[in-house]
């Protein structure tokens, strides 16, 4: 007796729960920042609604600490355009604080893009250098970047 296995398909509906919809379309300006290992893609939109997305979540959900949201709210509140840019950023690498300062950067850039008049205004908040720190590599013989092993007299 030989048995016909049947084959069964299922179907999963997924819902989208906690999702705001992503409209971004039309013209945009470009810019990319960095920071020791972070590394972002930053989209502006203008004549947006104030839109603020971080991977396709919204930054504030990203960015718990106040201290990140106020790092990405600082470059609009320099040149007072607050919520006139939809904002869509991509992250990657690093951890959340570099991140942050990267999508700072890249804001500046993106807004020196829009209007280069506002460069002088970021650049005097000092948001246009890039910070170049990043963690020291280690070194052959070394515990560490710079820690030696314990010395033994005998």
């Amino acid at each position: 007796m030989e048995q016909q296995k049947k084959k069964v398909t299922v179907t999963k509906t997924i819902e989208k729960k906690d999702k705001p919809e992503l409209n971004f379309s039309g013209k945009y300006f470009y810019a990319v920042g960095r920071r020791k290992t972070a590394t972002v893609r930053v989209k502006l939109y203008p004549q947006g609604s104030g839109q603020f997305m971080v991977n396709k979540k919204d930054y504030k959900k990203y960015f718990p600490f106040v201290t990140w949201q106020q790092d990405l709210d600082q470059p609009f509140n320099i040149v007072a355009m607050e919520n006139k840019f939809d904002v869509n950023i991509r992250a990657i690498g690093g951890g959340p604080q570099g991140q942050a300062e990267a999508c700072r950067l890249g804001i500046s850039r993106a807004l020196i893009k829009y209007n280069p008049e506002f460069k002088t205004l970021l650049r005097t908040a000092g948001l246009v250098t890039r910070d170049p720190r990043a963690k020291e590599r280690k070194k052959p013989g070394l515990k560490k970047a710079r820690r030696a092993p314990q010395w033994s007299k005998r």
